[in-house]
C-alpha cells in the first residue's frame, strides 16, 4: 500500500470532497482521483460513495480510515524520532483526555508544553476512556488519560492518583463544589436520586454500579448522556443528579448553581476512581514522548491536588 495514496485517501475522507482535498494538498484533482482509484483497485472494493455534494465513506472506507490515520501518524513518529537525535525534542505528541479532565487541564498543559518543548507540537483529543484506549491501540494518540483501566499486554499503565466521586445536585443552600465540608452522601442517598449518567462502559458508571450492587442497591437511571457539560446543565435545570469527580464540576462556569457531596461506601470510605496514563506497549517511545509523559503526570497531579 502506497503511503502517498493512503495520505490522499485520509484527506478526502476527512474533508468529504475531492475538490477540497485537492486544494489542501495542492494537487490537481484528476491526479488525486487516480490515486484513490488505484487504492480501491488494490483493495478490490470501493472506499467512497460519490454524489453531487461530495463523497461519503463506504463501510470499507470507514475501516481503512481508522487504520490509515494510525499508520500515517506512526510513520511521522518514526521520522520525528530520528530527527530528535539531532537536537532538542521536536515533533508531535497526541494525547487523549476524558471530558471531565480536558476542560480544566487543556490550557495549563498547553502552556507548560509550549514552554518546555518550543520545537514540538501538541494535539489533544477528547473522548471517554474506552474510546481513548481504542485510539491508543490504533496509533491515533501517543498516550491517554483514562479511568479505572483494566491491565492488558498491549498497554502500559501508570497510575497517577485517585479522585473521590461526588453526588452532584442543583444547589439548594448546601455548600458549593470545592467546599469539602459538604455533608457526605451514602450509596443509599445515590440510589434515591434520579441520575443522569454516562452510557456503559463508561469507567465511572461501571464503578458506581459495582459498588451499589455490592451494597444490594441499584442506580435509578433517568437519562444516559456522555457529555459532562450536558450532564451538569441537566442537573441544574431538571432536578436530576450526577455522580462525577469534583474536577468535572469545577471550571464549567456554573459551580455556584451546583452542590457536590462526596460519596461514601458502607464502611465510611470514600468512593474513588483511579486515574491512569496509558501508553502502547507495542510501539517504541521516543525522548519527546518520555518527557511529555512526565510533564503530563505533573500537570495532572498539580491540577487535581487543588480540586
Amino acid at each position: 500500500m502506497d503511503l502517498k495514496q493512503l495520505d490522499t485517501f485520509v484527506h478526502v475522507a476527512e474533508l468529504g470532497s475531492f475538490t477540497r482535498a485537492a486544494s489542501v494538498l495542492r494537487v490537481a484533482q484528476p491526479a488525486l482521483s487516480r490515486q484513490v482509484r488505484a487504492l480501491e483497485i488494490e483493495l478490490s472494493q470501493p472506499l467512497f460513495d460519490r454524489n453531487g455534494r461530495g463523497v461519503t465513506l463506504t463501510p470499507a472506507g470507514a475501516r481503512l480510515l481508522a487504520h490509515g490515520r494510525g499508520i500515517l501518524q506512526q510513520v511521522e513518529r518514526a521520522r520525528q524520532d530520528l530527527e530528535e537525535q539531532r537536537g532538542a525534542a521536536s515533533g508531535l505528541v497526541s494525547i487523549g483526555l476524558p471530558p471531565s479532565i480536558s476542560r480544566t487541564l487543556t490550557a495549563p498543559l498547553v502552556e507548560a508544553f509550549r514552554e518546555r518543548f518550543p520545537r514540538a507540537s501538541l494535539s489533544m483529543v477528547e473522548g471517554l476512556s474506552t474510546y481513548a484506549l481504542e485510539w491508543l491501540a490504533q496509533g491515533r494518540v501517543d498516550c491517554a488519560v483514562v479511568y479505572n483501566a483494566v491491565p492488558a499486554a498491549a498497554i502500559d499503565l501508570q497510575p497517577v492518583l485517585q479522585e473521590s466521586l461526588h453526588l452532584v445536585s442543583a444547589r439548594g443552600g448546601a455548600a458549593r463544589p470545592g467546599q469539602r465540608a459538604a455533608k457526605p452522601a451514602t450509596l443509599a442517598d445515590v440510589a434515591a436520586c434520579d441520575l443522569v449518567i454516562p452510557t456503559r462502559p463508561h469507567a465511572i458508571r461501571m464503578q458506581l454500579e459495582t459498588a451499589m450492587a455490592e451494597a444490594g442497591l441499584k442506580p435509578r437511571v433517568a437519562l444516559e448522556v456522555d457529555s459532562v457539560p450536558a450532564m451538569l446543565d441537566l442537573v441544574q435545570r431538571h432536578a436530576l443528579h450526577a455522580v462525577l469527580s469534583l474536577n468535572a464540576v469545577q471550571g464549567g462556569g456554573n459551580e455556584s448553581a451546583l452542590q457536590a457531596r462526596p460519596v461514601r461506601l458502607a464502611n465510611g470510605q470514600p468512593l474513588k476512581t483511579t486515574l491512569y496514563i496509558a501508553t502502547s506497549a507495542q510501539r517504541p517511545r521516543g525522548p519527546l514522548l518520555d518527557q511529555a509523559l512526565a510533564l503530563l503526570a505533573a500537570q495532572l497531579t498539580q491540577l487535581l491536588a487543588t480540586a
